[in-house]
């Protein structure tokens, strides 16, 4: 099995491509992770990895200006339905709209849109890092086996996912109100955390993953 991490400039790229080749060796099998901006490497890969870091509008932008590249993530999301792991902002492009320096668009796959986290008249630091708690929504997810509910995860953002298709959300976490931090539709998978980066439990979710089958 191939699974890609698509490379647009995001900035986590190495950090996510080690922790998917412990998780690969964990889980065994004959398992590759490639490292990819190529279309046509993109299509012929059973999964996919989509990173993010930095800004909503930045990431879009920068898939945008790969050749072919927004179209052959919505092909294999989409059309094909392969599964699909968005890391952060990778999952925050799931969504219809983001709103981080300006309004801009996202993939759409999730009626959802991505707004500032309400840091309750400064009381709250932004950006949010570090590690905090999850509430498990769905406790028979199976991208979640063998993750306790209230396990710590890493995180580092200012921005939340939002959607009212509560019947998606997989887990929360608390910063001030209730954040979602992973998402599950279909073959779209999404975390707001960094798995690659939350040691031990992060782990499990990439092997989790790597062993979904749809």
């Amino acid at each position: 099995m191939t699974i890609s991490v698509i490379d647009y400039g995001s900035g986590n790229l190495k950090s996510a491509a080690k922790a998917l080749e412990v998780a690969a060796s964990n889980v065994g099998g004959n398992n590759t992770i490639v490292v990819t901006s190529d279309p046509k490497v993109i299509k012929k890969s059973d999964k996919i990895v989509l990173p993010g870091q930095g800004s909503f509008r930045d990431c879009y932008l920068g898939i945008k200006k790969i050749p072919g590249l927004d179209e052959t993530l919505n092909e294999f999301v989409l059309d094909r339905k392969k599964p699909i792991l968005g890391i952060c902002v990778g999952m925050q492009l799931f969504a219809k709209t983001g709103y981080e320096s300006k309004e801009t668009k996202g993939f759409g796959w999730i009626d959802a849109e991505v707004r500032k986290i309400n840091n309750m008249n400064k009381k709250l630091k932004l950006p949010h890092v570090g590690w905090n708690e999850i509430e498990l929504i769905k406790t028979d997810c199976f991208l979640f086996s063998n993750i306790k509910n209230k396990s710590h995860m890493y995180f580092i953002h200012s921005y939340e996912f939002m959607t009212k298709k509560k019947d998606c959300v997989i887990a929360t976490t608390n910063y001030g109100n209730s954040i979602i931090v992973s998402i599950v539709k279909d073959n779209i998978f999404g975390t707001q955390f960094h798995p690659e980066k939350s040691q031990k439990n992060g782990l499990i979710i990439l092997e989790n993953f790597l062993k979904w089958k749809l």
